[in-house]
C-alpha cells in the first residue's frame, strides 16, 4: 500500500466538514431542539421558511437538501404540530406551498438567537476574513457538487433514453 492508497482524514475535506456539522448538529439538536420535539431536518425546513417565506414543496426540498419523500413526512409532522401549514398554490392546484404558522414564526424567533450562539461557539478564534473565505469556499464547493449532480443526472437520463446504463467507452 502506498501513500496514494491511503486517506489522511485530518486533511480530507468531506471528513472535516462532516465532523464539524455533526458535532454542531448533535449539540444543537440535543440541547435546544429536543425539548420542542424538533429534529435538525425540521429546523432546517423552519429556518428556510423563515428566511425565504412560503415555498413549493419541491423548492423546499432543494433549499434544505432533504430528499422529497423525507421532506413530505417532515412537513406533515410540522403541520400536525401547528408549526407549518400547507396550501394549494394559487398558480397550480397540483403544487403545494408550505408556510410557517404564527406558532412556527414565534418558535423560530425564539430559536434563532440560540442558533447564532452555536455558530459563535463554532467560529470562536476564527478571524472574520478567514470566516468569510471559508463560507465563500463552502458555497463554491456546494455549487460545484450541485453542478456535478445535475450533469450526472442529465447523463444518466440520456443513457436511459438510449437504453444504456453506462457511458460508451472509446475502446468499445
Amino acid at each position: 500500500m502506498n501513500d496514494s492508497d491511503t486517506l489522511d482524514l485530518d486533511d480530507y475535506l468531506p471528513y472535516l466538514v462532516n465532523r464539524v456539522g455533526t458535532i454542531i448538529a448533535d449539540q444543537w439538536g440535543g440541547e435546544q431542539l429536543a425539548p420542542y420535539r424538533l429534529s435538525i431536518a425540521m429546523w432546517r425546513v423552519m429556518a428556510v421558511l423563515a428566511s425565504k417565506g412560503g415555498q413549493r414543496q419541491i423548492d423546499l426540498a432543494d433549499l434544505t437538501s432533504i430528499e422529497v419523500s423525507t421532506l413530505l413526512r417532515l412537513v406533515t409532522r410540522l403541520v400536525r404540530m401547528g408549526i407549518a401549514s400547507r396550501t394549494r398554490s394559487a398558480s397550480s392546484t397540483r403544487e403545494v406551498v408550505v408556510k410557517l404558522t404564527p406558532k412556527g414564526k414565534t418558535l423560530v424567533i425564539r430559536l434563532v438567537p440560540l442558533a447564532l450562539g452555536y455558530e459563535a461557539a463554532a467560529i470562536a478564534g476564527v478571524r472574520p476574513d478567514e470566516l468569510a473565505m471559508v463560507k465563500n469556499a463552502l458555497r463554491r464547493m456546494y455549487a460545484n457538487m450541485k453542478a456535478r449532480q445535475q450533469a450526472d443526472g442529465a447523463a444518466g437520463a440520456g443513457a436511459r433514453l438510449r437504453g444504456r446504463r453506462r457511458p460508451v467507452l472509446a475502446a468499445e
